[in-house]
């Protein structure tokens, strides 16, 4: 490989939430353990975008500062090139992260009481972005058909009949199963989204992390209705681990809708971002195709070797297959342990996952690992892991 994707850095003492949450956990960790939760990378960032910003620097003054033609540009070619979709430069509202963006625009488009659907066990801000807000979390539970997860399309139908449910929040690919959804499960939904009425909030931001065997398909590009009745959200932070520098881009078509969000973030008073995450996402989109496309191979690697180690040592756990995302989803259920024994085994085994339960009840018993990071570190929990598990059966 061209690019460092073997190195171990400390993160201790940065400020790291994924590290500072470890701590927390474990005042008494050990010095060499890595924490497998917060979904960001233990991987240098790609060198083009560390020596671009070095250059940038040098010789640029550190004002207020706006989207550049550039970097315009570099999001709508990435858009067409990677994806496949033709976008223009004034669909793009800039936010310092995807998560803010679906807290604003549900503000923006719905009102105190009213449904936002979504597909459980999903991430745990959608579930924030409702409660926080006034809404009402309605789920529409995906099904586990023992090798992975399916949409509810009948159960779907009928939680989008109801007048009061406003939005679909949708996940994809989604996080924490690793579904990439194929172009008919999308065309179905949006069908059903479209005939009751519903607004789609389409969270994409891991849309350019998708293993070999799969092809993401930006739901909005399947038909200028479907992108008119969409909210797009995407970024560049989980694709080049740039998450630190809040800069994300919300795409949005349809006019009206564009307008309604822009009006609630402008009344927070946000109006431009990072100076440095404009640079940063240019310069990603427009040179590090490569370090992303060796990114997925060490990624999917991991799957590979990690499902191998757990059929091979510790069958009870069952292993989802990854189609997208860095993030594996696993099955601890047939160990028999209700959910906090389960987390005291994995704190006190120094292993530091994310929870199933914090994606909804649909998720206890399940823990989602993290595969962005050396491959050694992997093999490493892994070991630890056995351990823990047969001490705990001795």
């Amino acid at each position: 490989m061209k690019y460092d994707f073997t190195s171990i850095i400390s993160r201790a003492n940065t400020g790291s939430e994924k590290w500072e949450q470890m701590k927390g956990w474990n005042p008494n960790i050990s010095e060499d353990t890595v924490p497998f939760s917060v979904a960001d990378m233990e991987f240098k960032n790609p060198p083009e975008i560390i020596e671009g910003l070095k250059n940038y620097l040098d010789s640029v003054i550190l004002g207020y500062t706006g989207p550049t033609e550039n970097y315009y540009k570099a999001v709508c070619s990435w858009m067409k090139e990677r994806h496949a979709w033709n976008i223009k430069p004034e669909w793009i509202v800039g936010s310092a992260g995807v998560v803010s963006a679906f807290f604003s625009a549900i503000k923006a488009l719905t009102k105190p009481g009213d449904g936002i659907v979504v597909m459980s066990p999903v991430y745990y801000p959608f579930y924030m972005a409702i409660e926080k807000n006034d809404r009402k979390v309605v789920k529409s539970q995906l099904t586990n058909n023992g090798k992975t997860y399916e949409i509810d399309f009948e159960d779907l139908e009928k939680k989008t009949q109801d007048p009061s449910n406003k939005i679909l929040l949708f996940c994809s690919p989604h996080n924490p199963v690793g579904r990439v959804w194929t172009t008919e499960e999308l065309e179905r939904v949006g069908e059903i989204c479209l005939r009751n009425k519903v607004l789609i909030i389409s969270d994409e931001i891991h849309f350019d992390i998708i293993m070999p065997g799969y092809k993401h398909t930006v739901f909005a590009s399947l038909s200028e209705e479907l992108a008119n009745n969409m909210i797009v959200c995407t970024a560049p932070s989980k694709t080049f681990n740039l998450a630190g520098l809040q800069t994300s881009n919300i795409i949005i078509p349809n006019e009206k809708i564009r307008d309604a969000y822009r009006k609630e973030v402008e009344s927070n008073g946000f109006f431009s971002l990072n100076i440095f995450g404009y640079k940063a996402c240019e310069i990603a989109y427009t040179q590090c195709e490569n370090w992303l496309e060796e990114l997925i191979e060490i990624v999917h690697h991991n799957h590979l070797e990690l499902k191998k180690y757990i059929e091979e040592n510790i069958p009870a756990i069952k292993v989802f297959e990854l189609q997208g995302t860095y993030l594996q989803w696993m099955d601890f259920n047939k160990l028999g342990l209700d959910k906090d024994e389960l987390e005291k085994l994995m704190h006190e085994s120094e292993l530091f996952f994310d929870e199933g339960y914090i994606f909804g009840e649909e998720g206890i018993g399940f823990e989602r690992m993290n595969l962005a990071c050396p491959t050694s570190v992997l093999m490493k929990a892994l070991e630890r892991l056995k351990n823990a598990i047969d001490k705990m059966i001795m």
